[in-house]
């Protein structure tokens, strides 16, 4: 018998005026699972990452957090509780250094006589995002003072998942991660999702390329016009399956 699911959300329904973006959605990812949820645009997958996030309330619908019942007012309060999400633009300042990002509305201070002056304690802010992507996402950034923009691609990535960790996220949703890198920058955005699976965190990875999806998710749940049609485990499933629940099949579950 499989453990208690770490997220459960049930019947979620969600409209916008006279649109019904979600349908009586049922969605669990368990801990230490890389989840892939597809669909094609207007499926209802942001608009479900959004409630789970915190960013809309659901008009019905349960959501579960380790068994127990939740209800998020704000984004503030699912990120307590452990759930960060990346999306495609990693909503890093390009012009600010690794540290500054990381930190980025929480920053650390020091007292400076006393409580009189309150400085940046940019030395801990350093050693801190790099013992986060040493320890955690085995990766070694030589110059953490340059500005992001220079770094590449799947080292903004690590950045952008070295913050959601100090954080303490718990579960991690990743928004087209692979979009914008190339060969390299994906081989090394998978590397650092297989790491983080096996430390426990759950990642929920939403993507239009079933290619990275096969290449690195467990476990597949389709969206279609707000309703969930499909609940697939990669190893048992091809592509050919997937898109075709995408377009119109019916999950017989």
């Amino acid at each position: 018998m499989r453990e208690e699911p770490l997220v459960k959300m049930v019947n979620i329904s969600k409209s916008f005026g006279g649109l019904k973006a979600l349908d009586g959605v049922n969605f669990e990812v368990y801990r230490g699972e890389v989840l892939g949820l597809v669909g094609d645009n207007g499926a209802g997958k942001s608009t479900l990452i959004k409630i789970l996030t915190g960013a809309y309330l659901p008009d019905e619908g349960e959501i579960f957090i380790e068994g127990k019942g939740v209800h998020f007012r704000e984004p503030r309060d699912a990120e307590k509780l452990g759930i960060a999400a990346i999306y495609q633009d990693l909503a890093l300042v390009p012009t600010l250094d690794a540290p500054a990002n990381m930190f980025l509305g929480r920053e650390l201070k020091k007292l400076i006589l006393g409580r009189v002056i309150r400085l940046l304690d940019r030395t801990r802010m350093l050693q801190e995002t790099r013992e986060v992507l040493r320890q955690r996402l085995h990766m070694e950034i030589s110059d953490l003072s340059r500005p992001v923009h220079v770094l590449s691609g799947g080292q903004q990535q690590a950045i952008a998942i070295a913050r959601a960790l100090h954080a303490r996220a718990k579960i991690l949703i990743m928004d087209e991660p692979t979009s914008a890198l190339g060969a390299e920058g994906r081989e090394e955005l998978f590397r650092l999702i297989n790491q983080l699976k096996a430390e426990g965190v759950s990642i929920i990875i939403i993507s239009h390329n079933l290619v990275h999806i096969f290449a690195v998710s467990e476990r597949i749940i389709i969206l279609r016009n707000g309703r969930r049609v499909g609940d697939r485990i990669t190893s048992e499933s091809d592509r050919k399956e997937i898109v075709h629940l995408i377009v119109g099949g019916e999950d017989v579950k």
